[in-house]
């Protein structure tokens, strides 16, 4: 893998209603390079115990329809984590209000919402990467209201 490693934080709670599926962060990558995953961090601000866990869906994305570019989503820009400084080239964006349609689940899990925190690494060597001016999103289902703060970590290939 080459260039460097970026961050993108959402930057604020993104509310979760009961039983509806939410796009909540996602970044594609430019025509020029490829992007790979290093890194998801997830919290949620729950404060009861008896609420059922969420549904975490980490997916690869064609963004056939709603790229982040800012309509039907909020634009958000990537911060140089490691690496030199360079152009990203990306487009990033959280919060869709129309999700998008073309995306392909290839991690799922569940953590509960009372509190709950996730850091997962991508093991090192099996990264999973998208082609050309696709990318990934982070998609969550919450059986009840909740606000959630996701992380992607991404470099470029």
């Amino acid at each position: 893998m080459s260039g460097g490693i970026w961050t993108l934080p959402a930057g604020a709670d993104i509310a979760l209603a009961a039983g509806v599926a939410k796009t909540v962060l996602g970044v594609r990558a430019g025509a020029a390079f490829a992007i790979y995953l290093k890194r998801l961090r997830i919290s949620f601000d729950g404060v009861n115990a008896a609420n059922t866990p969420v549904l975490i869906e980490l997916c690869r994305s064609t963004f056939a329809t709603q790229p982040p570019t800012g309509t039907n989503n909020t634009v958000v820009t990537p911060v140089l984590h490691t690496g030199r400084s360079t152009t990203v080239g990306v487009t990033a964006a959280r919060n869709w209000t129309t999700e998008p349609t073309a995306l392909t689940p290839i991690e799922e899990f569940r953590l509960t919402p009372n509190g709950g925190t996730l850091a997962y690494d991508e093991p090192l060597q099996d990264e999973p990467d998208c082609d050309l001016q696709e990318g990934f999103v982070v998609r969550l289902t919450a059986v009840q209201n909740v606000n959630a703060r996701p992380v992607l970590l991404f470099g470029r290939c």
